[in-house]
C-alpha cells in the first residue's frame, strides 16, 4: 500500500507540476485583474460581404441559412471560438424583403466577437476584441468559452489533485510522530480559512 501510493504520490506531483503552477498564478491574477488586465482591449472592425444564397432559398424566397452563414464567417472572417445562435429579424412584403438584420457573436477565451448583417445588402459588419494574454489565461482557469474538451481537462486535473491529497495523507499514517504533527497543521489552516471567512468576508 505505501508503495503504490509513494509512486502515485510522486508520478501525479510531477504530472501536474506545471499545471498547479498555471492554476496558481493564474488564481493570482484573477485575483487582481486590475494590476494584470489591460483596461483597453484591443478593437478591431472588418467588414466583408457573404454571398446572396445565404439569404435565399431555390426559388428566390426569404431564407437564412444558418450553419452556412457560421460556416462562412469561420472561414473567411478567420473567426475562432463558439459561435452563438444567430438572432433573426426580417420584415418581408409580398414575398420581398424590405428589412433583415441577423446579430450573433463568437467567445472564446480573452476574446469576443460581434457580428451584425444587413439581410438588404449582406454586409456583415464584424468587431473583434482582444483583452490580451492575460485575460486568456484567467479565461482557461475558469473554462471560460474554452471548450467541452479543456472543462474535461480541469475536471481531471482537480480528480488527480484530489488523489495527489490522499496519497500524501496515506504516507503520513505509519509515521504517527509526523502525522501527529501535521494533522495539527490542518487543524491550524482550516481554523486560519475559517476565521478568515467570518471575520473579514462581508
Amino acid at each position: 500500500m505505501q508503495l503504490w501510493a509513494r509512486r502515485l504520490h510522486i508520478y501525479i506531483s510531477m504530472a501536474l507540476l506545471l499545471v498547479v503552477l498555471f492554476f496558481s498564478i493564474t488564481g493570482i491574477t484573477l485575483n487582481r485583474p486590475s494590476l494584470f488586465v489591460s483596461s483597453q482591449p484591443d478593437i478591431q472592425e472588418t467588414i466583408i460581404t457573404l454571398p446572396q444564397g445565404l439569404f435565399s432559398d431555390a426559388n428566390g424566397g426569404v431564407a437564412v441559412d444558418k450553419a452556412g452563414i457560421i460556416h462562412y464567417l469561420t472561414e473567411h472572417a478567420k473567426l475562432s471560438g463558439q459561435p452563438s445562435a444567430l438572432d433573426v429579424f426580417t420584415e418581408v412584403e409580398d414575398g420581398e424583403l424590405i428589412e433583415g438584420e441577423i446579430a450573433m457573436d463568437y467567445k472564446g477565451p480573452g476574446y469576443n466577437v460581434a457580428v451584425f448583417i444587413d439581410m438588404t445588402t449582406t454586409e456583415a459588419v464584424i468587431e473583434k476584441t482582444h483583452y490580451g494574454v492575460i485575460a486568456v489565461l484567467n479565461d482557461l482557469h475558469k473554462g471560460r468559452n474554452s471548450g467541452d474538451v479543456w472543462k474535461l481537462f480541469i475536471d481531471v486535473t482537480a480528480l488527480l489533485m484530489v488523489f495527489f491529497v490522499l496519497t500524501g495523507v496515506c504516507l503520513l499514517v505509519p509515521k504517527k510522530k509526523t502525522f501527529a504533527t501535521s494533522l495539527k497543521w490542518t487543524l491550524f489552516g482550516s481554523l486560519v480559512t475559517l476565521a478568515i471567512f467570518v471575520v473579514a468576508v462581508p
